[in-house]
């Protein structure tokens, strides 16, 4: 068993942008690529999860998603990184599909595709849907102050485990937290 990180694409990954269908708009948040790759150092699975309604709305098809994701994967490729899977919800939020986050469908999905050490993973986002996610199987969350979690922290619409500057602060607290584990003798966050 492999533990991982469930990431939120839109303002913890990718610079946010309203309904992004244009790959040629995909850009990386500063740092992005270093504490990905600092969590894979650690031993950590990367898999994305995302809403991307979009679709569902009507205002691009499916295919522009797969395309964003393409062009995703050739700039974190630049960066020395991979991700082991994408998972989306094309669903209007009206839709009341399982998928949807803060609904689990797509992390079950990666439950049951992956071998998944639950225990020692986490979900890291910039939304309350994000931790809400996380929350709903007992996973520790991180709320990034990249995107909207800034706005989201000051209002305190969601209880992170913690809440970090970015994924490179991220990726810090998830280190320090496993050298602490390592040195009381435990393997855990």
């Amino acid at each position: 068993m492999k533990p991982y990180v469930f990431l939120d694409r839109d303002g913890t990954v990718i610079v946010e942008k309203n309904y992004l269908s244009d790959p040629a708009q995909v850009e990386l948040l500063p740092g992005a690529g270093a504490g990905l790759r600092r969590l894979r150092t650690l031993g950590f699975g990367l898999i994305l999860i995302t809403n991307q309604a979009g679709v569902g709305r009507g205002f691009f098809p499916e295919r522009d998603v797969l395309l964003v994701h393409a062009r995703l994967a050739e700039l974190l490729e630049r960066e020395q990184v991979q991700l082991d899977a994408v998972y989306y919800c094309p669903h209007h939020p009206d839709a009341g599909c399982g998928c949807r986050k803060p609904r689990p469908g797509m992390l079950d999905r990666a439950i049951s595709e992956f071998d998944i050490d639950l225990t020692r993973s986490v979900v890291i986002g910039d939304k309350p849907s994000d931790i809400g996610l996380g929350e709903s199987r007992g996973l520790r969350t991180i709320l990034v102050r990249t995107g909207e979690g800034a706005e989201h922290e000051q209002r305190g619409d969601c209880s992170p485990s913690l809440t970090a500057d970015d994924l490179i602060s991220a990726a810090a607290w998830i280190s320090d937290a496993l050298c602490r584990d390592a040195g009381r003798g435990k393997a855990h966050l």
